[in-house]
This record gives C-alpha cells, structure tokens and sequence, in this order.
C-alpha cells in the first residue's frame, strides 16, 4: 500500500463518517417540531413566539447538518492531506 492510497483512503473515511454527522439535525428538527405542536397545542395563544423560537432553532440547527456536509465535500475533492505527502 502506497502513502498516496492510505491517505486518500482515509479522506474517503473522514467524509463518510462527517456524512453520518446529517443523522443528528434530522433527529434534531423533528424534536424542535414535535415539541413546538404540542406547546401550541397547550397554549394557542403562544402560537407566535412558539412559531418564532422553533424556527431559529431549526435554523442552528440546520447548520450542523451543512457544515458535516462541506467538510465532507472537501475531504472527497480537495484532498487537503494529499499535498503533505509529497
């Protein structure tokens, strides 16, 4: 086995495992949103700070999801790594 190949190889393995890192804002989302229909559902008369508070949450959330999914990009066609070798 080659440096070039080892290392590459482990680039594919980092995205892969940055990938599994999108599992976490799925969950995440799906609780904000649960948990803000039944505090609406308790209290109605909320329903826009509610509304308001789930959505910014759902925002930081989301960045999460999209930085794992950079990272991954640039792990799979930047090869950050590759240029130490030589």
């Amino acid at each position: 086995m080659t440096n070039e190949g080892f290392v590459l190889g482990m680039e594919v393995l980092g995205a892969g495992i940055a990938m599994v890192a999108g599992i976490g804002p799925g969950v995440g989302e799906g609780l904000i949103g649960s948990k803000a229909v039944e505090a609406i559902g308790r209290q109605p008369e909320a329903s826009g700070d509610i509304t308001r508070t789930m959505i910014i949450a759902d925002a930081i959330d989301e960045t999460v999801g999209i930085y794992s999914f950079v990272f991954a990009l640039l792990c799979m066609f930047m090869h950050p790594f590759y240029s130490q070798l030589k």
